[in-house]
This record gives structure tokens, sequence and C-alpha cells, in this order.
């Protein structure tokens, strides 16, 4: 044991999550799962064993544009601001 500012230091969360805009594309046959044990559950899916989270706000936009092309393949996420003021804009590739 040690002192509390020694273990936060040595601190690394279990379930590290990456940023969906952090990809060069994304497939819409990509497997979505939920993390509901989290303090604030959330969706994501899985590449090469990293966590990518899926904002609702994502989820949203790309329904807009599956309703109108059912045959979209591949999709790209830009974010802009940071903290409260994150807004994800949903880009379609192929």
């Amino acid at each position: 044991m040690g002192t509390i500012s020694e273990e936060a230091m040595g601190y690394e969360s279990e379930a590290k999550i990456n940023n969906i805009s952090e990809l060069e594309f994304i497939q819409t046959s990509a497997e979505v799962k939920e993390e509901k044990d989290a303090e604030f559950p959330y969706k994501y899916f899985e590449i090469e064993g990293l966590r990518y989270k899926i904002p609702k706000s994502v989820l949203q936009n790309l329904k807009a544009i599956l309703e109108e092309n059912k045959d979209l393949k591949k999709f790209k996420v830009k974010k802009t601001g940071e903290g409260m003021d994150t807004r994800y804009t949903v880009i379609p590739l192929t």
C-alpha cells in the first residue's frame, strides 16, 4: 500500500475507450456492443481489441444518412470542439 498520490499517479482505466473520430473510416457492418456496467453506459465497437465509443449523435446522424442511402458501406466521423461543446459530423464515404 502506498499514498493516495502514488495510487493516483499509477492509475490506469481498465476500459480504455478511443474516439470514433480517430479512425480513417468505419464499416457500417461493424458489430455494436454495449457497456452496461459503466457509470455512464455506452455503445461501442472493437477493432483489433480496441474499443471505440459510438456517441448517440453519430447514431442519429448515421440513421438519417442510411434512410437516404441504404447501401452505404463506409463512413467517417469528424469531431469538433471539446467537452460539452463536442460535435460530431458523419461523412458518408461509399
